[in-house]
């Protein structure tokens, strides 16, 4: 799942209340990255079910997943800098707070469009959560082997938390209502928030007070009009005015961020900083590897309740040893590292990821669970669960300490980015095989032809890891 990380230094306190223990520090910011990766996966198996109650179509319901990954990676970088210049903790409170009250309005949608607003509310709020986290954790931690252990501690969760999504939807979709899915971050994100005003120290790395606005706006509506313009192929095609109008102005959105970011005094996303050789590399390959593995969650729980039948409860309950597997690679990672290096670990677990994906691929109508759910969704999240951290490390290497929280925002946005249009295709690619079928074998040859655009995905992407990322952490730039 997505990590992010801050490679050295650690942000200047700015407050005179006495520090609170790491551990507690550590707690809060998982607990508060938990809930924004949770909410990531956790609506795939109300799907079917908030399709029945909102009169949601198939390209509705992709947008229920992406109304919430295109603006919080489009708000990402905003919020990392935010965190920087105007203190961690608060943003935190401000991030944690938004996503609560917009989880409390999805919970209590009446319409199709009042969730999918609520959506993309939500995860402006968790761009702004997000970047806080991590800082949050490294400012608490002196480097060294303390602070590996507690980032290691940290990408688990976040995993975990992403990965945990569909058993936590299927039970409380099978035992209340999908609108638990939404509604149950609202008791939790009080207490967090209520723990985290009350015990959190503020800390920024800046006295600026310069927010780089029109580039956010800019890229945030450049990746949705694309988003879009993707989504419109599948009953429009690729040549029709209504796909060519929403790609070429998504195209032209995000060469004018690209501009503005050039010119801009204070920009939201320094480009200099993709003259780094392991900045440019390793984000380029979080982009690639999101691209592929965003959308194996939603696929597997469509293709369990779709195909196999499963309820909702089934089909979160048979992701839960894939859930166990990233947490186990994100936990592996740290300790590979030392000796092979972080370009090996991260190639290594793009390979694994890759063989999962093409074992994903020869799914059929009738599979079982052991051949068509587990083994290759143990492999699919264990290689993503290793490559991650190592990607991160390489992609936050030499990074300053006043830009901790704008690197670590670029981090998670390639990442999410590349997960949002990545599921557009591979959606719209699965659609496209069933050709509006909704028989279980139509549906199946859909779910594994995009399973297998995966794995061609994965395995262009560790060749060009092996051959473009540095060695080690910092040893390129």
């Amino acid at each position: 799942m997505a990590v992010m990380l801050q490679a050295s230094g650690t942000s200047a306190p700015v407050s005179r209340r006495p520090a609170p223990p790491a551990w507690l520090v550590v707690t809060l910011a998982c607990a508060g990255q938990f809930l924004v990766v949770l909410d990531i996966s956790v609506v795939n198996v109300a799907l079917p079910s908030i399709r029945t109650a909102l009169g949601l179509d198939a390209q509705g319901l992709q947008w229920v997943v992406n109304a919430y990954a295109i603006a919080f990676a489009g708000f990402m970088l905003l919020g990392g800098r935010a965190g920087d210049l105007y203190g961690r903790k608060r943003m935190f409170l401000v991030g944690l707070g938004l996503f609560t009250a917009a989880s409390l309005a999805g919970g209590l949608a009446q319409e199709g469009w009042q969730l999918l607003l609520a959506r993309a509310v939500q995860g402006l709020g968790a761009a702004v959560l997000a970047p806080s986290t991590l800082t949050l954790v490294t400012s608490a931690v002196p480097e060294g082997a303390a602070r590996a252990r507690a980032i290691a501690t940290w990408t688990a969760v976040g995993a975990g938390g992403g990965a945990a999504g569909g058993f936590v939807g299927g039970v409380l979709v099978d035992s209340l209502s999908w609108r638990w899915v939404l509604l149950i971050n609202v008791p939790v994100g009080a207490v967090v928030l209520a723990a985290a005003a009350l015990w959190l120290t503020e800390s920024r790395a800046g006295d600026r007070r310069r927010l780089d606005l029109p580039g956010a706006l800019l890229v945030t509506a450049g990746l949705g009009t694309l988003a879009y313009g993707i989504s419109q192929t599948e009953a429009e095609g690729w040549t029709a005015p209504a796909t060519v109008v929403p790609l070429t102005a998504g195209v032209l959105l995000v060469a004018a961020f690209l501009c503005v970011e050039a010119r801009a005094r204070e920009p939201l996303m320094p480009l200099r900083l993709l003259r780094l050789r392991a900045v440019a590399s390793a984000n380029v390959a979080m982009f690639v590897s999101g691209a592929a593995m965003f959308c194996m969650w939603y696929l597997m729980t469509l293709y369990a309740q779709n195909v196999l039948g499963y309820s909702p409860l089934e089909a979160g309950l048979s992701l839960v040893p894939s859930s166990l597997a990233v947490v186990l690679g994100s936990k592996l990672a740290p300790l590979l590292m030392p000796a092979l290096g972080p370009r090996a670990v991260a190639v290594l677990g793009t390979l694994v990821a890759t063989a999962g994906f093409g074992w994903q691929s020869t799914m059929t109508a009738d599979g079982t669970f052991l051949t068509s759910i587990m083994f290759p969704g143990i492999l699919m999240m264990l290689g993503g669960g290793l490559a991650g951290t190592p990607l991160a490390a390489l992609a936050t290497s030499g990074a300053a300490p006043q830009e901790a929280g704008l690197v670590s925002g670029l981090v998670n946005t390639s990442r999410t980015m590349g997960g949002s249009l990545g599921l557009a295709v591979m959606s719209t690619i699965a659609a496209a095989r069933t050709s509006a079928s909704t028989a279980p074998e139509a549906l199946t040859a859909g779910y594994a032809l995009a399973f297998r655009t995966g794995a061609v995905v994965l395995a262009a992407g560790a060749v060009m890891m092996w051959l473009w990322l540095p060695r080690k952490a910092g040893a390129a730039h």
